[in-house]
């Protein structure tokens, strides 16, 4: 499973958000695209979203380059999962594209629950539900 992670860049992502995800099983076990991980040039989303399975989107910083990807998702109809840390106010608006969130306090808590998220989507496509809160 290709997965493609989008964020504000209000926060230090790196430590935040790569590091722990790279660092963990979720790297091991599917493919991420973390997207300014070797550079904080400009990245052609618009090309990588449509070969990705799944959108793993960290909204607790609002962002108008994220809100123009998670359009380019939603248009390709792509799998959307908003991410958000715990006491943090998110848009209401994020309810349109996707019933699918994760709350976390941690980094820890982030990769655990996510993964959990994650394999379930890999069950047969029967199983399968939209509107998961973790």
């Amino acid at each position: 499973m290709k997965i493609y992670v989008c964020h504000s860049s209000m926060f230090d992502y790196v430590k935040e958000l790569y590091e722990p995800l790279r660092n963990s099983n979720l790297s091991k076990k599917y493919e991420l695209i973390l997207p300014h991980e070797t550079s904080k040039k400009t990245f052609d989303s618009k090309k990588m979203i449509p070969s990705c399975d799944l959108i793993i989107s960290e909204v607790s910083y609002p962002s108008t380059s994220m809100g123009i990807e998670l359009g380019w998702a939603n248009k390709d109809n792509k799998r959307i999962l908003f991410i958000h840390k715990r006491g943090f106010k998110i848009s209401n608006s994020l309810r349109e594209v996707s019933s699918d969130f994760i709350e976390y306090s941690n980094s820890d808590d982030l990769i655990k629950k996510a993964l959990l998220f994650i394999d379930r989507l890999q069950k047969p496509r029967n199983s399968r539900s939209r509107g998961t809160r973790i």
